[in-house]
């Protein structure tokens, strides 16, 4: 398996081509019996579990990831064409971790990567989603297949940032083209 590409040294060109060229399992398509729980555990902070014990190989999470698939019950399972197998994940399966920006206003594009060595652009099919719960908002993107990642904080900062310095009316940022929001529903109802 190839190293995940660094975000940092990537121009947004490089990016899409990089997005664009990567084939992942086609999972939705396959349907085999269901044989089990795998003894996998993605804990909140995105660590992965197996047995109880963490999975220090980098490479095996990433590799994984490519056959995780979230079922319409909401449970996520890993699937290859022989077998499906239950998945335990406390928030979400993933965690972007970095963030790279270009331009600014209604012209800015942003991509982050994640915990597994994706990247993905915050774009109309890939959405910024942002929740409350008992610690205050949550960001999380929109992955694939009804699964999402959890932005790190340092991340939302960033994004927290540049929302600030561009001092729209709604707390938000644009990214190919489009409005994201950094508030919650429930605190965009609250000040209406």
């Amino acid at each position: 398996m190839d190293p995940p590409p660094d975000l940092a040294t990537l121009s947004l060109d490089a990016i899409v081509q990089h997005i664009s060229a990567r084939r992942l399992p086609p999972v939705e398509t396959w349907n085999p019996p269901h044989r089990g729980h795998s003894g996998i555990r993605i804990a909140r902070d995105g660590t992965w579990f197996h047995d109880g014990g963490p999975i220090a190989r980098k490479d095996m999470v990433r590799l994984f990831s490519t056959v995780l698939r979230r079922e319409p019950d909401g449970r996520h399972v890993l699937v290859t064409p022989a077998e499906k197998l239950d998945i335990d994940v406390e928030d979400a399966p993933f965690q972007a971790v970095e963030m790279r920006s270009e331009g600014e206003g209604e012209g800015r594009e942003i991509a982050f990567a994640l915990d597994t060595g994706d990247i993905v652009l915050l774009d109309a099919g890939h959405r910024l989603i942002m929740r409350d719960d008992d610690k205050g908002p949550r960001p999380y993107l929109q992955v694939r297949g009804g699964m999402e990642a959890r932005i790190a904080r340092a991340v939302y900062y960033e994004l927290a940032a540049i929302a600030i310095a561009e001092d729209s009316d709604r707390p938000g940022i644009w990214s190919h083209g489009h409005f994201f929001s950094l508030e919650t529903d429930d605190s965009a109802h609250a000040a209406a």
